[in-house]
């Protein structure tokens, strides 16, 4: 590792934020990993119904070296936790690449675009873009939802603030917000023949990657790309293909009859209900399922979503080998960059 390749990367520090490139709409590194042709890897945090900002990173620390992006989910399933601003504000302080999730559920959008300038001046450069679920689903029924924008709009409000440097109302900003922009799609949710038609229209509001509702059928994958790929979305926008990590038959059995676009075929749930150790098999079929979704034309990443069980998520990077090798940004790396730089410029001093 060059030195400048390693000051480059890391920073001075490992909240610093990286040299803008050409070409890139943000400072971030999971863009530079995405846009330098690197298959990528994601995960999320479920954030604490706690203010300690030690549970927060002692969470993240569990993806240290094997994710390129951190997850901050908002609200989701309309339940109240520590917001997702607050979560990426705690990971970029140390250095780690968050992604913070926008639900158009409970904010207009004075509150939306004030809260994208927040978290672009706290040194987020990841946006994701979502409707959010409806209140009668959580935890708060009684609470009145907003929906002021949906995730179309929203991502045109960022692209607005970003491009234009002007908020909706037209008034002009002194600095737009350098942010790399997201969306969700769900290709195994019906009408299935209009799921690409919806990709399509994100990709046209301004979304540049998007991450995909949990996997379990690789073949609707397949011909969900097939088709992206024929209207060249795959060339506009980065897909990276949810894969969840089941714990039990249970789980898979409760995860599609709540939550509405969940998709888990029959004999994914009999072979979790044959398994011995259902867990582990959860987890050599998440494995399974990211080399074979890698091997698809399009697919540039791995959306790994591991809730309650995200002391797994290295293991399941790390057994299914769809990185070839490359080890993500970690906090011992940055240290070890860090002090190699010191060493260089020291030495560079005496001579």
């Amino acid at each position: 590792m060059s030195e400048d390749f390693a000051f480059d990367e890391y920073g001075a520090n490992p909240g610093d934020p990286l040299s803008m490139r050409e070409g890139h709409s943000s400072h971030g590194r999971f863009e530079r990993v995405l846009r330098a042709g690197q298959f990528a890897i994601t995960s999320e945090i479920a954030p604490p119904d706690s203010a300690d900002p030690d549970e927060v990173l002692n969470r993240a620390a569990q993806f240290d070296g094997y994710v390129d992006a951190i997850n901050a989910t908002d609200g989701s399933g309309a339940n109240c936790h520590m917001s997702s601003l607050g979560v990426c504000a705690l990971l970029t302080r140390v250095g780690y690449s968050p992604i913070i999730q926008l639900s158009c559920r409970d904010r207009n959008r004075i509150a939306m675009q004030g809260d994208v300038l927040g978290a672009a001046a706290l040194g987020v450069c990841t946006a994701l873009c979502l409707s959010g679920d409806d209140v009668s689903v959580g935890d708060h029924p009684e609470a009145k939802p907003v929906f002021d924008l949906d995730s179309v709009s929203l991502l045109q409000t960022i692209r607005t603030l970003r491009d234009e440097e002007r908020f909706l109302s037209g008034r002009k900003l002194d600095e737009g917000p350098r942010m790399f922009l997201g969306a969700s799609i769900n290709p195994f949710a019906p009408p299935i023949a209009n799921r690409v038609d919806q990709f399509a229209k994100k990709v046209a509001a301004g979304a540049q990657f998007v991450q995909s509702q949990y996997c379990f059928d690789v073949e609707m994958a397949r011909d969900f790309m097939a088709r992206s790929v024929d209207r060249g979305l795959a060339e506009k926008c980065f897909v990276l293909m949810g894969v969840g990590v089941l714990a039990s038959a249970k789980t898979a059995m409760w995860l599609r009859s709540a939550i509405p676009g969940v998709h888990i075929p029959d004999h994914v749930v009999r072979r979790l209900e044959q398994a011995e150790k259902p867990r582990e098999e959860g987890r050599v079929i998440a494995i399974e399922l990211m080399q074979q979704l890698a091997e698809i034309e399009g697919i540039s990443g791995i959306h790994l979503m591991a809730y309650k069980q995200e002391q797994f998520v290295g293991e399941i990077v790390t057994r299914s080998g769809v990185l070839g090798g490359r080890k993500p940004w970690g906090l011992a790396r940055a240290e070890e960059a860090l002090h190699t730089n010191i060493e260089h410029q020291f030495q560079a001093a005496q001579v």
